[in-house]
């Protein structure tokens, strides 16, 4: 085989290879059989969703759940029944989550309510995006150490969003300081 044909021929093993993954904010019909997949063999692993989780520094941590890992977490919970996922499940899931990328934060805190007029905003380059919804715990869970845990839920919308956005999500108190902060890579989600 001379020079010019293996290096078509390696030039064709690139080009036929699936891409990397980004995270989609709609899903075709094999998008949703992958994820359904993922999800019913998932039952085995308990960093199944690692891929969408991000932490900081300081402690606090972010799953994202993009339209691919809400279903994925539907399959998983089917699985653990041995039920199989309803056919129209994954349909409704998302119309639920349409045009909205959902972030569920982990955030940590020094009293039971301190997260209760946190206000987070999503940058895109050099766009910053409110959320359409907000969701903070106004009682943290008191850890083992003495700190608090809240468990809060927002929604923003995806129509300045691309599926391979680099975002940062910062989270302000109520006196407008920034306390806390994370960067996520849509590119590296499903």
């Amino acid at each position: 085989m001379n020079l010019r044909a293996a290096a078509c021929l390696l030039g064709l093993l690139f080009v036929g290879q699936p891409t990397a993954l980004a995270a989609s904010f709609t899903l075709g019909a094999e998008q949703r059989s992958d994820a359904i997949r993922v999800g019913a063999r998932s039952v085995t692993q308990d960093s199944f969703h690692a891929e969408w989780r991000v932490a900081n520094p300081s402690g606090d941590s972010v799953t994202v759940l993009t339209p691919f890992h809400r279903i994925v977490i539907a399959s998983r919970q089917a699985a653990f029944k041995n039920e199989p996922l309803k056919p129209d499940e994954p349909e409704k899931l998302l119309k639920s989550q349409q045009d909205r990328l959902v972030i569920l934060a982990q955030l940590r805190g020094p009293r039971e309510d301190f997260a209760r007029f946190y206000a987070p905003r999503l940058l895109a380059g050099g766009q910053e995006i409110a959320p359409a919804f907000v969701q903070n715990e106004r009682t943290a869970a008191r850890t083992e150490a003495g700190t608090y845990v809240a468990r809060c839920t927002y929604r923003f919308p995806t129509k300045d969003l691309t599926a391979s956005s680099r975002l940062t999500l910062v989270i302000r108190d109520a006196d407008g300081r920034d306390v806390s902060s994370f960067t996520i890579d849509l590119a590296s989600m499903r």
